[in-house]
């Protein structure tokens, strides 16, 4: 079987997963849980997003988030940036790197951002460019890689084209991103072996939300492909806004037991990670979506 002898796992729970949270959360609290995060050895942690206060007010004051965390060498602390002057900010407030957002799906662009798949891909342009001069790394996100709320299902050439056009861009690294957590393993195989023909699999990401159950299965089948880089959020943070009462991200307490289970390396302390992850429950007073985080509570 080829599994990686090591994952590195990309903790989204503080941008990812708190921006689809009902509640806000202070800074003071965001700050402790990314603290908490470094303490359990998360080698990259998202720490916030710089868009409108407008349209994701969960995430205002990400500047301030960044300015007070404990910073772990060795630790990178990501941001989201959809624009330039998102990115400007990011960077002044002391982003290792930055990451921009598309999709493979034409009508989820459309009705997200009001453009075009080809023209939201040339809005980050300028910003990669300007992060090249930089030295600034740019992650690349690409969502509805598996079923679109929209169009149903994505074909995975349309995922294998956006996923190119990012990389030839600049982005170091594309997060293949299950949005509304409809995929099965073998959708999810197909869909990696089409990227994989365009994008070496060294420079891929999986993102699967676990809305049916399936998100532990799909990241088992894109390890057994190969795929050595895992997204989820600490105690399943974030909801999924296109199904109600469904979970959205796979939870990172559940990720590790499997990649502990495998024998897979990853440096994350699944006690410690459990411990942030109930911590940030309580302050949403709710328990952990976490079933590993349960079972360890007993």
């Amino acid at each position: 079987m080829n599994l990686p002898s090591r994952v590195k796992m990309v903790e989204v729970g503080p941008r990812d997963g708190l921006q689809n949270e009902k509640r806000e959360i202070d800074v003071a609290t965001r700050v402790s849980l990314i603290d908490r995060l470094s303490a359990a050895g998360l080698p990259v942690i998202e720490a916030g997003s710089f868009v409108s206060p407008k349209w994701v007010p969960q995430m205002a004051a990400s500047d301030e988030v960044l300015a007070g965390i404990q910073r772990k060498p060795g630790t990178v602390y990501s941001a989201l940036t959809p624009n330039m002057k998102g990115y400007e900010r990011a960077i002044a407030a002391g982003a290792d790197e930055v990451a921009v957002f598309g999709a493979a799906s034409e009508s989820f662009t459309q009705k997200n951002i009001n453009c075009s798949i080809e023209e939201s891909l040339e809005r980050f342009r300028p910003l990669l460019e300007r992060a090249q001069k930089d030295g600034i790394r740019v992650r690349g996100y690409v969502s509805c890689v598996l079923g679109c709320p929209y169009e149903g299902d994505i074909d995975p050439a349309r995922v294998a084209e956006v996923s190119s056009a990012l990389m030839e861009m600049g982005c170091y690294e594309i997060s293949l991103g299950d949005t509304i957590g409809v995929g099965t393993p073998e959708a999810a195989r197909r869909m990696i072996g089409a990227v994989a023909a365009k994008v070496p699999l060294e420079k891929l990401a999986v993102h699967f939300h676990d809305t049916f159950g399936q998100a532990l299965a799909n990241i088992y089948a894109a390890l057994q492909m190969g795929v050595a880089v895992v997204d989820s959020a600490v105690a399943g943070l974030g909801g999924c806004p296109y199904a109600q009462g469904a979970s959205g991200n796979v939870a990172s307490e559940d990720v590790l037991y499997l990649l502990n289970g495998l024998g897979i390396e990853t440096g994350v302390d699944l006690q410690l990670l459990a411990d942030a992850g109930n911590f940030i429950s309580h302050k949403l007073d709710r328990d952990s979506n976490s079933r590993v985080a349960r079972a360890l509570a007993g």
